[in-house]
């Protein structure tokens, strides 16, 4: 049996070994996850598959997915904190879109649905923010979106600004582009 005052000394230091044990634990499970994670991302920016084994692998990473989505080639969805993703209903990625939801702070990218982000487009939300893509709304291609955009808005440029309404949302019941072009309605500059 241990005296009171050899347990007293004794109990700090396991103490101490317990928590270095958690912690190590944690690490080395953040470190498997992470690892299975951006492998699972490779695969989905390269195996075919838009609207059912993309999604499917977002999914596994974290990345919120609600109804059908359609997720384009070599699409990068937020590497590190995909949880902080979230895709609606027919909400669409056109290919080489980009997703970055940290930089010294995590924040939140929401797709509501029928949003559809142009080719080589680029969204990026600040810490601590939600940036919100609304319904039925359109980024241009190769744009730089910084701010919420409004519902049904086409935005474009960089950084984003409102260029015109929309009328006929992009949808993945396939939408032509002549029906989506004919019913903008150019925004009026004050």
């Amino acid at each position: 049996m241990m005296s009171d005052e050899r347990q007293c000394k004794f109990l700090p230091v396991f103490t101490q070994q317990l928590i270095k044990l958690r912690i190590i634990k944690k690490m080395v499970k953040h470190f498997f996850r992470g690892a299975f994670n951006r492998i699972l991302h490779l695969l989905a920016r390269f195996i075919p598959g838009a609207t059912n084994i993309r999604p499917f692998l977002h999914r596994l990473r974290g990345v919120k997915i609600h109804g059908k989505v359609f997720i384009g080639d070599e699409v990068y969805i937020e590497n590190s904190h995909p949880e902080v993703i979230e895709m609606y209903e027919e909400a669409e990625l056109a290919p080489r879109c980009t997703l970055i939801a940290h930089f010294r702070g995590t924040g939140k990218i929401i797709l509501k649905q029928k949003a559809w982000v142009g080719t080589g487009a680029i969204i990026i939300a600040s810490p601590n923010q939600t940036l919100t893509i609304e319904e039925g709304s359109v980024v241009a291609a190769g744009s730089v979106v910084t701010k919420n955009v409004p519902p049904f808005t086409l935005v474009g440029g960089s950084p984003a600004k409102p260029i015109a309404n929309v009328t006929v949302p992009m949808t993945l019941d396939g939408t032509s582009f002549e029906d989506f072009k004919k019913g903008l309605v150019p925004i009026k500059k004050k």
